[in-house]
């Protein structure tokens, strides 16, 4: 009886059709992984290393019917759910990218960490879904992210237009926060790590050991969220995450003092399997020939295949080496990518990029300075326009009728200029103005601004380190040196698929400045412990001293006569000329 009751209950559980888990099985696999890396040999001999995770989903997550996560880390997707996101970009940086040395980056990111974000339309208290965002995120990442208010968001009008689809660019949608003095480490590193389909213990994700990603000049770790075309009509929409590390190794600071290098040298690991969840996993060696001579690189072992690129208007050359290729492991249990000079490399030979800039701070005293910003256009015959982003904090006072753009010794007039002015202890400074840069040229933009004296309560522990200014964010489409052919974004390497290329003639950048240290004017905060010392002791003494003479009690004792023996005793004494009793 009882085995025909279990078959008969499992005849009635296949009757009642498929499960959501079977229903996803049946289908077709609705989300892809695919994971490469870079490896970039800098004109200063260091090297960089690019890792990108890209995750693409054909979901839809704002309507919230997705129940179910294979490899689309689920902390993400119901925070985008749930709060009505469009877009997410956050940045975590330690130290500062060197674009007039390394040259243009994948992906820069300011020093400290970096959140911008765009908000469905739907979302009717921006501010808030903001606040609680922030305050989620600094949860899932470790970080000081709740420390972002209204003192250090603004709404650009100008800048970080959306990445993905959008339907409309309203700006006020839009938030950008900076933390520069925000420090990161191996706390940010670890859930950065667990949000990776197979962590970090298969594919590339095994080279990310945090002891040698550490001890490096730059490590940046990011993450951008953001819709795109599921197909080439783009009738349905896909959701794409992006979890990108860079990381510049300085091998005469490590000790090593040679210009070779290799994996295990850069992370003290080898490649020695393929995450099982990739549908793509791949190492690309920039080869590329530095000038008109032969390649100054060779790399072992051979690569797979050899792929040509145009990146950020320069034509490039990679050696690809395929971890889902049956032949790459067969040779060897491991790959270790090696990679030396032919010959030395001459210093005088560093290209310089198309674009930079570099800010400082002028002035001396602490009551006005000056904040000064150089920005560079090294092409030979073409001018071009930037957008600059300057976020300064309530505390240094601007004066903007200050403001002086000088271009080969004329005036330079902007000819799109925004500006909000700061609330105390409510809002920063926003300053966006589109900037043209003639050929060949250096633009040096300055204004000057005031200290403001801060209540002695809004003083950080160590004031006397100083306090950072965010920094200048600068937006251009730079002229190409060569020709760009459009290419299946799906078949090209991911590093050169964030920024789409508006068109052949140019491309997309976005550079960051370094951040700036301003000394505030600062009380002296030992004399208040002084002033309490000497207090104490004041009170201690008066007081103790007249109250002991207000509360004491006196007594007058009369002085006995004593006894017979005692004035027998003064008597003999006063016969002997001796003091009586």
């Amino acid at each position: 009886g009882g085995m025909a009751a279990a078959v008969f209950l499992l005849l009635l559980l296949l009757a009642a059709g498929p499960g959501p888990g079977r229903a996803d099985a049946g289908q077709e696999r609705r989300d892809a992984l695919r994971e490469e890396l870079l490896l970039s040999p800098l004109p200063t001999g260091d090297v960089a290393a690019t890792f990108q995770f890209r995750t693409r989903w054909d979901a839809d997550l704002q309507r919230g019917a997705v129940s179910h996560y294979r490899l689309f880390p689920k902390a993400l997707g119901r925070l985008v759910a749930a709060l009505g996101v469009r877009e997410l970009h956050l940045a975590l940086t330690q130290g500062f990218w060197r674009t007039r040395y390394w040259g243009q980056p994948p992906l820069q990111a300011p020093a400290g960490a970096e959140l911008w974000v765009w908000f469905q339309p739907t979302v009717t208290d921006v501010d808030k879904a903001w606040k609680e965002l922030s305050n989620i995120l600094s949860g899932i990442f470790c970080a000081s992210l709740n420390f972002i208010d209204s003192t250090n968001t603004v709404i650009p009008t100008a800048s970080f237009k959306p990445l993905g689809l959008a339907n409309g660019t309203d700006h006020h949608l839009l938030r950008y926060a900076v933390l520069p003095r925000e420090v990161v480490c191996t706390e940010n590193l670890t859930p950065w790590k667990k949000l990776l389909p197979c962590g970090s213990k298969a594919g590339l994700a095994v080279l990310l050991k945090a002891e040698r990603l550490f001890h490096s000049s730059y490590h940046s770790q990011a993450v951008h969220i953001r819709p795109i075309c599921r197909d080439a009509s783009c009738l349905a929409m896909s959701w794409e995450l992006r979890q990108t590390l860079t990381v510049v190794f300085d091998f005469f600071s490590s000790g090593q003092g040679k210009k070779d290098w290799s994996l295990f040298k850069m992370f003290s690991r080898t490649l020695t399997d393929t995450c099982p969840l990739a549908s793509q996993s791949k190492v690309y060696v920039d080869i590329s020939p530095k000038n008109k001579e032969k390649e100054l690189l060779e790399v072992s072992p051979p690569p797979t295949s050899v792929h040509e690129a145009v990146v950020q208007g320069e034509k490039k050359t990679y050696a690809v080496y395929d971890l889902l290729s049956p032949s790459l492991f067969n040779t060897s249990r491991s790959l270790n990518v090696q990679l030396k000079w032919k010959r030395p490399q001459d210093s005088s030979e560093m290209p310089i990029p198309t674009l930079h800039a570099q800010r400082y701070v002028a002035g001396y005293g602490l009551q006005t300075g000056q904040i000064c910003t150089l920005i560079y256009n090294t092409h030979p015959y073409r001018a071009f326009p930037v957008i600059l982003l300057e976020t300064v904090p309530w505390y240094l006072r601007l004066y903007v009728h200050t403001l002086t753009i000088i271009t080969k010794g004329k005036e330079n007039k902007p000819s799109y200029i925004h500006y909000q002015p700061a609330q105390d202890r409510r809002r920063p400074h926003l300053l966006e103005m589109l900037i043209q840069l003639p050929a060949n040229s250096v633009t040096k933009i300055t204004i000057q601004f005031e200290r403001a004296l801060l209540k002695w309560t809004e003083y950080p522990p160590d004031p006397n380190h100083g306090f950072y200014v965010g920094s200048s964010v600068l937006s251009a489409l730079v002229p190409s040196v060569t020709a760009m052919k459009d290419m299946d974004v799906e078949q090209s390497p991911l590093f050169t698929s964030l920024f789409p290329s508006s068109d052949g003639s140019s491309y997309f950048v976005r550079l960051y400045t370094e951040p700036l240290l301003v000394n505030l004017p600062t009380p002296d905060f030992s004399m208040p412990y002084n002033v309490i010392c000497l207090t104490c002791t004041v009170v201690a003494v008066c007081y103790g001293s007249f109250y002991n003479l207000l509360t004491r009690t006196f007594h007058v004792e009369e002085p006995s006569r004593g006894g017979l023996a005692k004035r027998l005793a003064n008597v003999i004494r006063k016969f002997r000329g001796v003091p009586p009793l």
